[in-house]
């Protein structure tokens, strides 16, 4: 991937082609023979090996330097799963055995629909409206806060791609810009796949549009990194995904890599397993990536074009029946990629990354929370991730000063202060200490949400993120005055009475008499009453 090159001046190759890396020179160290001098004889014998090199291996001595730049010791690529964002499960970016990842690829913006250039997440939800219905923002701050990251991912499978939707690259460079200053990353990921691979004009608009972010960017001194991701077969990239790439480098982007979906095949695999048919796809994808490099004259990185492939497959059951990637097929590709100290791997997806439960009936049907296979207690994400430590970004280094105990403003939280004199159903949202936290269950009283001597398992709550300064504060609906009876004690009320406490109307849910409608804002299952429009 990128960052792992060198710079260096093109040193020209038996071919012509002037793309050839030039070996990185160790400082000179004096020679054992420093000061003497060499007979005629030394003279003429060290002349003869040279000639003989550079005739009998002109092409032999730049294809050796190349094979042993593949795998340095030194060199190692990075992990990042793909998280359906849209997914029914909303999930901390953890997988089942709780084990936290530092990064993740944040899946996938599309437009609102085939004519409209608005970003979504899965044409589902605005922007905003995954800040307010999935707390995307907030989960993302919280990664942040416990030092990891993430990228976006802009196309899919599924829906229309933004350079399909948007009419020309200006549109299409705003709204990519839009989602990349929203969640402030440092990388994105172009997943292009469908209709969208073969959609030439889109193609340039989005190359375009991209190579006109990464210069912008570039002279405010924040670098964006671009992965293009595409589907393979056993023999590599389709040629829709070479022209795909070739677009791209031709408009001036600067790519960090090819990321190979290594799934989905839908061939006869003839009896290979699935780890061996990835290591297949990526070593023509290997092949294929060297050539599109050195047909657009661009050097390769420190590590050739291995630090130029990424690896994602689709976890357990793939789309085609037939085709399943178990725990041992993703322990071989793990071993490959490490030996060949690939760029990046990723996974589709975090949120499956768990054996299914007994109650999904059949697991060949692919799910979006579970693999459909028996893990044995074994994470994907832990696998796959063996041996690759680096990050696809930089991110802010963590500060050494402590973060003093917050102070809570019911006028600006976003949703109640917690207090322990109230009772709180499971799904409610509370603010504690600048922090939000939902209720897992039905509770009441102390502990306080962030008591620190409670294991996760032990405490009712679970931390979604920080407070955000972009928040709108929590606000209940609101009547005129007389619009509905003044709730009173003394009254029975029968369900769906309608009464107000100051301007917050309530409806009753059944027959009461004394209970506090106001206890209802957060204790949604005991109450008998319910607010009136929420």
């Amino acid at each position: 991937m990128a960052g792992f090159g060198v710079s260096v001046e093109p040193t020209g190759d038996a071919s012509g082609s002037g793309t050839t890396t030039a070996p990185v020179r160790a400082p000179r160290r004096p020679s054992r023979h420093e000061g003497k001098r060499l007979s005629v004889w030394r003279v003429l014998l060290a002349l003869a090996v040279v000639t003989a090199v550079i005739t009998g291996g002109a092409f032999g001595v730049p294809y050796l330097l190349r094979q042993a730049q593949v795998t340095p010791a030194a060199l190692t690529g990075w992990f990042a799963p793909y998280v359906d964002v849209t997914t029914t499960r909303q999930q901390d970016f953890v997988t089942e055995m709780g084990a936290p990842e530092s990064e993740v690829v944040l899946a996938f913006v599309v437009a609102q629909a085939k004519d409209q250039c608005v970003p979504t997440w899965g044409a589902a939800y605005t922007l905003d409206a995954a800040a307010s219905a999935l707390d995307l923002d907030r989960r993302l701050a919280k990664l942040r806060s416990q030092g990891g990251d993430a990228m976006v991912s802009f196309g899919g499978q599924k829906n229309t791609e933004l350079a399909s939707a948007c009419a020309d690259e200006a549109s299409l460079q705003k709204a990519y810009a839009a989602v990349i200053d929203r969640y402030e990353v440092g990388s994105i990921d172009l997943d292009i796949e469908g209709a969208a691979l073969t959609d030439t004009a889109a193609a340039t608009r989005r190359a375009q549009a991209v190579a006109a972010l990464q210069k912008e960017r570039a002279a405010k001194g924040q670098p964006l990194e671009v992965w293009v991701t595409l589907p393979v077969g056993r023999q590599g990239l389709t040629s829709d995904g070479q022209a795909a790439v070739r677009t791209l480098l031709a408009a001036g982007v600067t790519l960090s890599g090819v990321n190979a979906m290594t799934m989905d095949y839908n061939v006869d695999l003839g009896g290979a397993t699935m780890g061996q048919v990835a290591i297949d796809a990526l070593s023509a994808t290997h092949d294929q990536v060297e050539a599109l490099w050195s047909a657009a004259k661009i050097t390769l990185p420190e590590g050739g074009a291995w630090a130029l492939i990424g690896a994602t497959p689709m976890i357990g059951q793939n789309d085609v029946t037939s085709e399943v990637f178990t725990i041992a097929d993703a322990q071989k590709l793990s071993e490959f990629a490490v030996s060949k100290a690939i760029g990046r791997m990723s996974m589709w997806s975090l949120n499956r990354d768990r054996t299914c439960g007994p109650n999904y009936p059949d697991p060949k049907v692919v799910s979006a929370d579970c693999s459909g296979v028996d893990q044995g207690g074994q994470s994907f994400a832990t696998v796959l991730s063996a041996g690759l430590t680096q990050r696809p970004s930089a991110s802010p280094a963590a500060s050494s000063v402590p973060t003093p105990v917050t102070s809570d403003d019911p006028s600006t939280a976003p949703y109640p202060i917690w207090s322990p004199d109230q009772s709180y159903s499971v799904g409610v949202k509370v603010v504690w200490h600048g922090n939000v936290y939902v209720a897992k269950y039905w509770t009441q009283g102390n502990p306080q949400p962030d008591d620190p001597t409670l294991a996760a398992t032990e405490s009712a709550w679970t931390l979604v993120g920080p407070v955000l300064a972009t928040d709108t504060p929590y606000a209940l609906p609101s009547v005129a005055p007389g619009t509905y009876a003044a709730w009173s004690a003394s009254v029975a009320y029968h369900a769906g009475d309608k009464v107000q406490v100051g301007s917050t109307p309530y409806v009753a849910k059944w027959w009461t008499q004394g209970d506090d409608p106001s206890l209802s804002q957060t204790d949604h299952e005991r109450s008998p009453w319910q607010v009136l429009g929420q």
